[in-house]
């Protein structure tokens, strides 16, 4: 099973408490090897008041917590039965995880940015394919696309050449 991130609704107002219970159940209980983070979604509020600047953390969603756990029944169970949880977001009895594009959207406006991944692949470098349709191929990198995290490799296929986009982990250096 894989770890993923869920919503855990709260009573309002008690978020961080949250947050600390369930890190000392799962310090308590041995589940650090199934729950891996909990965050409470916040974002620095500046005020401008007579003249001074305040900084201020503003809860993104009062009333959640969101977890990053591996779901199977003790790890819901551990969750669950947190003083201050009142349940998992989701329809009826199964909690549904956030896709990774909900994660980085709360985790970049909290300010958390996951760090880019150094590759040193470039332009012109023979590599092979790992994983994908085009797996065992070699092929050309005609373009880096660092921000995407991507490369362009031209194939040579049914003497054909054919550029496919792939990600830094599906090619190695030949």
């Amino acid at each position: 099973m894989e770890k993923q991130w869920f919503v855990v609704h709260t009573y309002s107002g008690y978020e961080n408490k949250v947050k600390t219970n369930l890190e000392k159940r799962v310090a308590s209980m041995g589940m650090d090897d199934k729950i891996f983070r909990i965050v409470v979604p916040t974002e620095t509020q500046i005020n401008i008041k007579d003249g001074r600047r305040q900084e201020k953390e503003k809860k993104v969603f009062p009333g959640y917590v969101i977890v990053e756990m591996v779901m199977d029944e003790d790890s819901w169970y551990v969750v669950r039965n947190t003083p201050g949880v009142t349940g998992f977001v989701g329809s009826g009895a199964k909690p549904v995880p956030l896709n990774e594009d909900e994660v980085a959207s709360i985790m970049k406006q909290m300010g958390y940015e996951e760090p880019k991944k150094e590759v040193d692949l470039e332009a012109g470098q023979e590599v092979k394919i790992l994983e994908g349709p085009f797996e065992n191929f070699s092929g050309q990198i005609e373009e880096v696309y660092p921000d995407k995290e991507k490369v362009k490799v031209t194939v040579s296929m049914f003497g054909r050449e054919t550029p496919v986009e792939l990600d830094f982990e599906q090619v190695e250096k030949v």
